[in-house]
């Protein structure tokens, strides 16, 4: 592989002309010229397999010649993550499978040792699992593991950090060990006391953190609607998951569902094993999903119950409202996200979301890079609201 494929396609005395034949391909030649390179041919002659035909409305052929044939795709597999940088290469390849029907090749163990390994890569691996052959499973296996274990290096301390942070700090104690003391909440707690003459704010009352590291104290329920949509949201919860998990402080269950529900808790210890567990696709029952979830809260007020899904609910909604509800009403921090993903704004459905509102239950979306702030003031149930409306003016 050339190892310069994570350089930019143009370098600073790149012609307009040259990026304009390539962005617009054969038909721009007459207006801006020709390409002079065999690199330049090279990448022309990727982009075109991919762009140079439309999508077709139905089942039928495509124009393009990629189709049914591993060989090639794996070798235009390889142009692609020669010619182009890795963000370009997974746009590329997240097209190829759509507009080019790749996803059953994707089922042999060479082609799949040729792709460049994202989020994406596995939701599609994943709704290929049940028809997956031995032959593929390993691969597979790998390439899923190596986009886990990369999301695990990006988040797991900043995740462990804020957990462990927000819990010290709602176990806070009026007689802290000096190294103990919250000095933004205790010189809150003092203004009173200002002493203008001197300047200085005296601390009658010390606010501090209680530090029990062994103890369980709180309860984590992470709901993930597993529908195909949900793909990019599904890989990212069983990874936080699995991060979750490993912490003592907490006592984290997963729960997959579609029409059905699963209990992915025990395949904690591995993310991959997780993800392998569910089956993308299918309808959805969050109904029936919130039952069941219902009966894993022994303690309303020490548990957090994050629901991942869409909302577009095949089961009975009035039901489903109900219970999301009970839920909140008895204690429990409820969390509701319509995505955990970097795919920008999700489609979910508008109106269950609304009812959500009006319980005092935001439905909203949240990537990956700063759901640990959002479990942080979620276990120290801040106001998640105001969190998420400032969230969706940064965005």
């Amino acid at each position: 592989m050339n190892d310069t494929h994570d350089e930019p396609i143009d370098g600073p005395g790149e012609s307009q002309a040259r990026r304009w034949r390539l962005v617009l391909g054969t038909a721009a030649e007459a207006e801006v010229g020709g390409l002079d390179s065999g690199d330049d041919a090279a990448m022309d002659g990727a982009l075109s397999t991919l762009y140079d035909s439309d999508p077709p409305a139905g089942s039928g052929p495509r124009s393009a010649g990629l189709q049914g044939s591993a060989p090639r795709v794996a070798r235009w597999l390889g142009d692609i993550r020669t010619y182009f940088p890795s963000s370009v290469v997974e746009v590329m390849q997240r097209d190829a499978i759509e507009r080019l029907n790749l996803t059953q090749l994707l089922l042999e163990p060479e082609l799949l040792e040729a792709v460049e390994p994202d989020v994406h890569l596995v939701g599609t691996l994943l709704s290929l699992n049940q028809v997956m052959p031995e032959t593929t499973r390993s691969t597979a296996r790998t390439v899923v593991e190596q986009v886990v274990r990369d999301i695990e290096r990006r988040m797991a301390a900043r995740t462990v950090a804020a957990v462990t942070g927000a819990l010290d700090r709602a176990a806070r104690v009026s007689r802290p060990r000096p190294r103990d003391i919250d000095w933004d909440r205790t010189i809150r707690k003092n203004l009173g006391n200002y002493l203008p003459e001197q300047r200085t704010v005296v601390p009658e009352r010390l606010v501090g953190y209680g530090r029990r590291a062994k103890a369980v104290r709180r309860d984590v329920v992470l709901a993930i609607d597993q529908s195909g949509s949900m793909a990019s949201s599904v890989v990212y919860a069983s990874v936080f998951g699995a991060v979750l998990a490993s912490m003592r402080s907490l006592r984290t269950s997963l729960v997959v569902f579609d029409t059905e529900v699963v209990d992915l808790t025990e395949h904690l210890s591995d993310p991959v094993d997780v993800l392998f567990g569910t089956q993308l696709g299918g309808g959805t029952d969050i109904n029936r999903a919130l039952a069941y979830c219902q009966t894993l809260v022994t303690r309303p007020e020490e548990t957090l119950f994050v629901l991942i899904s869409d909302l577009y609910e095949g089961g009975i909604r009035d039901d489903m409202l109900r219970r999301v509800n009970a839920l909140k009403e008895s204690g429990v921090q409820t969390v509701v996200l319509l995505a955990l993903s970097d795919d920008g704004a999700p489609a979910y459905d508008h109106d269950n979301a609304a009812a959500l509102d009006a319980l005092g239950i935001p439905a909203f979306a949240c990537t990956p890079d700063r759901f640990p702030d959002l479990l942080a003031l979620a276990l120290n149930r801040g106001d998640i609201r105001t969190w998420a409306n400032t969230e969706a003016r940064r965005s």
